[in-house]
């Protein structure tokens, strides 16, 4: 790891916190309290290069129009188990869902294995852990089954036309 960078991006959910490795995006987590500033996503000379600035304006156009994330570098560490989940769960779509157990048995796996590796995820909302529910309901966001993180999952996939 070399140029690493921090890059804050406040947003309706709250503050978003990237880590970036030079043109990697390494994680990307949401602040545990709300945010009082505006959703606009001001970017200094220091923390500006080709792909903080690609990742600020895709990060916009999610929160402005749900849109997909394309051709960002990511990084993220964890298992081998847990990359191949973060894997599949790039491949849902803006504005799908699916179940733990969809994902477990595409992988082989148990729903609570795959519910392990979303909670482990590092970059929230690019690989879209929100969009994996539980077969009789939301599921759980981040680790929590209530409360602002259950909210944010709601907003996020209201956000995607997703009914919830």
């Amino acid at each position: 790891m070399g140029n690493q960078t921090t890059l804050i991006v406040p947003t309706v959910i709250g503050d978003l916190t990237l880590e970036i490795d030079g043109q990697s995006l390494l994680s990307l987590s949401i602040s545990k309290v709300n945010s009082n500033k505006n959703s606009k996503m001001p970017l200094s000379a220091a923390q500006t290069n080709n792909h903080s600035v690609k990742l600020a304006q895709q990060l916009e156009k999610y929160f402005s129009s749900a849109t997909s994330f394309t051709n960002l570098r990511l990084a993220p560490q964890g298992t081998d188990f847990q990359k191949s989940v973060w894997n599949e769960l790039s491949k849902i779509p803006c504005g799908q869902t699916r179940t733990y157990g969809d994902l477990a048995k595409k992988l082989n796996s148990s729903a609570r294995a795959v519910g392990n590796a979303c909670r482990k995820n590092p970059i929230a909302i690019i690989v879209p852990c929100h969009r994996v529910v539980s077969a009789t309901g939301l599921g759980g966001y981040a680790g929590k089954t209530e409360g602002r993180q259950l909210n944010i999952k709601r907003w996020l996939l209201k956000h995607e036309g997703v009914l919830v």
